[in-house]
């Protein structure tokens, strides 16, 4: 039960006086509530961007074009349009010079109440030269002298929806915020003061009623306060679900390291040294009696399979099963390709779990698991959510961790109580965002490419040139080559210029005949792994697709990559793509086109993905490059959304945020002590729900 103090921020938006049914759907649009009605700890996270800055009172004469301006005038003369659709104009002056008011569809009984002639009003808002006379169109304030205190001299701007004004919003915030109470204070009062970090409630009053433009900056204390308050919260139910899988017991695993040796040795290549050292780190974890909850990170065809394999040899040889999730039913089913036929031959029994099977098939494996005939078994998170035994679950390793999150995670551990968890990902994360979402981790990396992978030549060509790439494209056919072509888009859009996938597929095939496949994210499931299929198998020999191909797949004789719009992509997706080919010994090359004119920020990606290929060095780029703009990476990467937190732009704050939540949770890890009270209402205000019932559950 969420605490009785925190109902204020939860109650409904209609709650609130002026917020009737139309509006609250609006807010809902806005707010990203869906059919969801809104709260209003919804709305006092709904920050500010920017604001306008109304102290400056020019006289008319001396006024800047395109500024905000407030001036003092006099009503001269109102002017109805003489033809529809013309505006209404009012005329005023001061001793500089004539302004004209200028509303368009004005109700003049209106306009007149409102600047009566031969009355001094002041009106505030954007003022624009236009044929040499100074005009502002529809007015943001009007007010007599003696209500000028109701004019807002620093007026926020907030990111709004159609149909919802300025005003309206800024009305129901204030109502939000006088409903609100203050908090007990659950940040240390020494980090506090070090930080000059204001409480939760002035932090909010201070964002939503800035008094300067630097209020809103992304480093005032204001908004730092908040950032540090989601990250902590974030932090704390990471610590709260480590402990808690952490508490469950697990197995001091052995085994003969000769089976081992075996399967290792049947590699058809050598390791390298980070493959090893994870290895190291892994057995390490099994042969302890806490359970491991370990990540994974390796580079596209850094050879995390080839570790997978190996830990898994080893969790059998011990008499235990392990399981094996991939995100989708193609990727098991290639895991399950790569993997069960070595298995075999050292007489480990390995089976595929997944939709789509004949129910006999899948009830065999199913009576297997449960009686533990079944050592090793390839799926989708299906395999969890089902009523699927397992007679002694030894370890789980799932694949692509970030489209699992910590609900799943949670429900992982129930299938096999003492069971270790390795995850992995192919998606290079920065080191300090990789705490926002697996700071209850250990971490290995795997930072060499086995012998044997090419490198991929990437080279930057203009879309002008696209002909010639094509006939490019055509030679290396010809010579039995397979290709990728990325289009950014499935349907033409009328607001981004950029080709549809379909369309290419058209103009290709027109050049190419029959050999080019098209795949999307509107694909059937079924037509999507035929057609991938007969491109790995070379029925097809161009797969035109969007980046549904960007994670897993891998077709070794692939060589050509081209991504159409390459400008488009976030670098972290460009590399992920890049990674589909050179999977094998022959060279490669990467085509990124892009269309001119190319911003600097765009040039730098490029310019990236060019000169490098290590994926940990691009996401480090990538951080840089973005700073706090749009975080297309961090999207593409599967990092979580957060309310005010910026990460790629506030790592030092994630560092103490973690730190913090570790220490806490060693000092006092039911949450009982001086702060206890409060970091659960924080765990609440954030919605870690999950994390506060672990807590219940002791």
């Amino acid at each position: 039960m969420r605490p009785a103090e925190l109902n204020p921020f939860f109650r409904a938006l209609t709650d609130l006086g002026g917020v009737g049914p139309k509006t609250v759907r609006l807010y809902a649009r806005l707010l990203a509530r869906g059919q969801e009605d809104p709260r209003v700890v919804d709305l006092l996270f709904h920050l500010p961007f920017d604001l306008v800055d109304r102290r400056a009172r020019p006289e008319i004469a001396l006024a800047p074009h395109g500024a905000i301006a407030t001036l003092t005038v006099r009503i001269a003369r109102h002017e109805a349009p003489k033809r529809r659709g013309a505006p209404y104009r009012v005329f005023a002056h001061d001793e500089t010079g004539e302004l004209a008011l200028v509303f368009f569809r004005g109700q003049p009984d209106y306009l007149r109440r409102l600047l009566p002639e031969g009355e001094t009003r002041i009106v505030s808002g954007k003022l624009e030269w236009y044929g040499g006379r100074p005009q502002i169109v529809h007015p943001d304030h009007v007010v007599a002298p003696d209500e000028e205190d109701r004019l807002p001299t620093i007026e926020p701007v907030y990111p709004l929806t159609e149909g919802l004004t300025g005003r309206m919003l800024a009305k129901t915030i204030a109502s939000a915020l006088d409903s609100v109470p203050d908090l007990p204070e659950w940040q240390d009062q020494a980090w506090l003061a070090k930080n000059g970090f204001p409480s939760f409630r002035d932090a909010l009053v201070q964002l939503h009623h800035p008094e300067d433009p630097a209020d809103l900056s992304p480093d005032a204390p204001a908004r730092l306060r908040l950032a540090y308050d989601e990250l902590l919260s974030g932090q704390l139910a990471l610590s709260l679900i480590r402990l808690r899988i952490r508490k469950q017991s697990g197995v001091a695993r052995s085994w003969d390291p000769e089976r081992v040796d075996a399967v290792r040795n049947a590699l058809p290549f050598a390791l390298t040294g980070a493959q090893e050292g994870a290895l190291a780190e892994i057995a390490a974890d099994l042969a302890a009696p806490h359970r491991m909850l370990r990540l994974l990170q390796g580079d596209v065809g850094s050879g995390k399979t080839a570790v997978a394999l190996v830990s898994i040899a080893m969790v059998v040889a011990s008499g235990a099963q392990a399981a094996l999730m991939a995100p989708t039913s193609l990727l098991a089913r290639q895991h399950f390709e790569a993997i069960a036929p070595m298995f075999a031959r050292f007489g480990i029994s390995c089976r595929l779990l997944i939709g789509g099977q004949p129910a006999s098939e899948r009830s065999e494996t199913r009576r297997g698991l449960a009686e533990g005939t079944v050592n090793v078994v390839i799926g989708t998170h299906a395999m969890f959510q089902e009523d699927v035994a397992f007679h002694d679950l030894g370890l789980v390793i799932v694949d692509e961790q970030h489209r699992f999150g910590v609900h799943q995670r949670l429900a992982l551990s129930e299938k096999g109580p003492g069971s270790d968890v390795l995850v992995m990902t192919a998606t290079p994360i920065p080191r300090t965002l990789v705490l926002t979402t697996f700071g209850d981790m250990d971490v290995s990396r795997l930072t060499e490419k086995p012998p044997g992978r090419s490198p991929v030549e990437t080279r930057t060509v203009p879309m002008t040139r696209m002909e010639a790439v094509v006939d490019r494209l055509a030679a290396a056919l010809a010579r039995g080559e397979k290709a990728y072509w990325i289009c950014p888009l499935v349907e033409e859009s009328d607001t981004i210029e950029l080709t549809a996938v379909t369309d290419r597929h058209a103009h290709l095939t027109a050049r190419l005949g029959p050999q080019v496949g098209l795949v999307h994210g509107k694909t059937k499931p079924a037509e999507r792994d035929d057609v991938m299929a007969r491109f790995k198998d070379g029925d097809l020999k161009v797969l035109v697709a969007t980046t549904v191909v960007e994670v897993g797949v891998d077709v070794p004789d692939a060589t050509i990559m081209v991504i159409e719009h390459a400008e488009r992509f976030g670098l972290a997706q460009l590399h992920q793509l890049r990674g589909r080919v050179g999977r094998g010994s022959k060279r490669s090359v990467c085509l990124l086109l892009y269309k001119d004119p190319l911003g600097e920020t765009a040039k730098g990606r490029l310019s990236v993905m060019r000169d490098t290929e290590d994926g940990f060095v691009i996401a480090e780029e990538d951080l840089r490059l973005r700073g706090e703009g749009e975080l297309l990476g961090t999207r593409q990467s599967g990092l979580p959304g957060f309310r005010v937190a910026v990460p790629e732009a506030q790592g030092e704050l994630i560092a103490a945020a973690h730190d913090d939540a570790r220490l806490i949770i060693e000092q006092d890890p039911d949450l009982v002590g001086p702060r206890g009270p409060a970091l659960r209402l924080l765990l609440y205000l954030f919605e870690r729900d999950e994390a506060v019932r672990l807590l219940r559950a002791g």
